[in-house]
């Protein structure tokens, strides 16, 4: 996974994250892996909902689809 600095973390648009308030960065592949387990490991927690998994799963998935990169 590349490293992803803060300085460029807020450079990133609101799109690049999965949920509001620049929650789960999804702007690579490795970061859409890791936002769905990271997403599994909270709803376990109690820290976030299942609907906001399925939100983070469904963005993820996009980026996961995606040719290339």
């Amino acid at each position: 996974m590349t490293k992803l600095t803060t300085e460029a973390r807020k450079k990133l648009p609101d799109s690049k994250f999965a949920l509001p308030g620049d929650r789960y960065p999804i702007e690579d592949k490795a970061h859409a892996r890791d936002a769905k387990a990271r997403a599994s490991q909270q709803v376990k927690k109690g820290n976030l909902t299942a609907a906001e998994k399925a939100t983070v799963d469904r963005k993820a998935d996009a980026v996961l689809a995606k040719r290339g990169k």
